[in-house]
């Protein structure tokens, strides 16, 4: 097999994983548009992993048409995935090129189009202009006429409570993987979000009307402000949880099957999505308590919980208290933006306990695959576990 560099080995191995993104896509196929790289993505393939693609026994004449069919079959499901989220800033734009299609991924900021990395912080704003967050700088944040409603100074962004704004008016966050945020709300609540989440919140909560934040995806830590008149409510899916002023932190990401809610301090009381608040019939979160929603049983179960395990993350931290490898690797893939390819299936539900403060991913490679007793390498940020 021809010698194959790590950075094609990588798209190939994201491809294949479906964790590939458009622009990885787009560099995909142009690479196998190559006749000469043909061979060497299905001998690759074939090598590394015990599976049975359809492009595998195809008629030779048609190797290359089938193998690009195949990943632009990839980017459609990419793209239909994206546009079913409520974060909705991407327009598909349709290039044709001698192999057929591919999509790249735009944003709109006023009159001109530029490409937004998916590892930038980014904040939309009520029009749907996406701005760019820098987290070693500052800056302003403006409605549409041209009022500061908040400011930005490195990794906080704090919106005032002193606009003119008479109406709900919502921007979103979206923070990526290998990175972590915060935002304090007009009222003054604090919002730690973690790697990999999506929120959505008023520019400012509006006298008489219920202050309203809505979780997309991803993991929050909520110092909710005292406020007895407005009622604090994050809708996360099939859920609302109420506090009038409490610390609490939520986990729902789209891709697990649980929404996991840790009371700190005050109370909170947990709610079915647009149920009817009612103090008698609600469930109540005792302190130091976790409430964890089952998606697909619809059932709700409350059990005693170590606070520290699930609030380590907002300093960095990881604690890991007999979780299954296959979550730790997701962890793992949100905290440090990496990709993981377990090939060791054998430990795959095995549960550890580990803690890490302030290791790079190299160190807990280390320390994982001697507890584990696996092998592995890394390429870049694609990291390859074999028996």
């Amino acid at each position: 097999m021809t010698p194959i560099k790590s950075k094609i080995e990588n798209l190939i191995v994201k491809y294949i994983n479906k964790s590939a993104t458009a622009k990885d896509l787009d560099e995909l196929i142009l690479w196998v548009d190559n006749i000469d790289n043909l061979q060497t993505f299905k001998a690759y393939v074939k090598d590394h992993y015990a599976i049975n693609f359809s492009i595998m026994n195809i008629d030779n004449r048609s190797d290359k048409d089938k193998i690009l069919q195949e990943i632009k079959k990839e980017k459609k499901r990419l793209y239909q995935n994206r546009f079913k989220s409520l974060y909705k800033y991407a327009a598909a734009i349709l290039l044709f090129i001698s192999i057929g299609y591919f999509i790249q991924q735009h944003f709109s900021t006023k009159n001109n189009e530029i490409i937004i990395s998916e590892e930038k912080i980014t904040l939309q704003l009520e029009n749907g202009n996406i701005e760019i967050i820098n987290e070693d700088g500052s800056s302003q944040v403006v409605d549409v006429n041209g009022n500061v409603i908040g400011s930005q100074e490195g990794a906080q962004l704090t919106y005032t409570d002193s606009s003119d704004v008479e109406t709900l008016v919502y921007n979103t966050l979206h923070i990526p993987y290998g990175k972590r945020f915060d935002v304090t709300l007009s009222d003054g609540t604090h919002i730690h979000l973690n790697a990999g989440t999506i929120l959505k919140y008023p520019i400012k909560f509006l006298k008489g009307l219920k202050r309203e934040i809505f979780l997309i995806t991803g993991e929050a830590y909520f110092d909710v402000a005292k406020d007895i008149n407005h009622p604090f409510i994050a809708n996360i899916e099939d859920l609302d949880i109420r506090v009038l002023g409490t610390k609490f932190n939520i986990s729902s990401y789209k891709e697990e099957n649980q929404i996991k809610t840790v009371l700190v301090e005050g109370s909170v009381s947990i709610l079915k999505d647009k149920e009817t608040y009612n103090v008698s019939s609600s469930t109540v979160l005792p302190k130091e308590h976790m409430a964890t929603w089952n998606k697909k049983r619809e059932k709700l179960v409350i059990t005693e919980t170590e606070v520290e395990d699930h609030i380590a993350w907002i300093d960095g931290r990881l604690i890991l208290n007999e979780v299954p490898f296959n979550k730790i690797l997701k962890k793992l893939e949100r905290q440090y933006d990496v990709v993981f390819v377990n090939n060791n299936k054998a430990i795959e539900n095995r549960v550890f306990t580990a803690r890490f403060d302030i290791e790079d991913i190299n160190q807990v490679m280390t320390s994982l695959s001697e507890a584990a007793g696996f092998i592995y390498r890394i390429n870049n940020n694609l990291i390859i576990i074999n028996p």
